[in-house]
């Protein structure tokens, strides 16, 4: 598996205990990745991103609510919810990475850890918000 891919997977699943046990988690990450993972840029890349999504929550789920139309954010799975997190995270902090691959990545982890549909709504969603990040010129 890619390292990126690896990194993705390790940030979505620690955002998702974030989501669940609050701040408190932040304290346990580096040793959950170390425990989860070997490699040490999958780790890095993992902790970089888990940190920079949590540090900016507020913007992104904002921009993930006005996407989810018809969906509270508080309604959404947490796995889809990390997903979303993560993706929108790297829409904004992480102009690196092409927005396509942002989104091909996070519907591979929805049909890999999350419900039937969720590699559809995750894509619908990502792909309103990367629009409107185009038209604001912030992509």
């Amino acid at each position: 598996m890619d390292k990126r891919t690896r990194a993705r997977e390790l940030a979505m699943q620690a955002l998702y205990q974030l989501d669940v046990q609050g701040d408190d988690y932040l304290d346990q990450l580096t040793f959950f990745f170390r425990e989860s993972e070997e490699d040490g840029l999958a780790i890095q890349l993992a902790q970089e991103w888990t940190r920079g999504a949590w540090n900016h929550l507020v913007d992104c789920d904002k921009l993930i609510a006005e996407a989810a139309i018809k969906w509270e954010l508080s309604r959404l799975s947490g796995v889809d919810r990390s997903i979303l997190r993560l993706a929108v995270y790297q829409f904004c902090y992480c102009s690196d990475i092409p927005g396509k691959v942002v989104i091909n990545e996070a519907i591979e982890i929805a049909k890999k850890y999350s419900g039937q549909q969720s590699p559809r709504f995750v894509n619908g969603v990502l792909d309103a918000v990367l629009r409107r990040l185009k038209a604001d010129g912030r992509r």
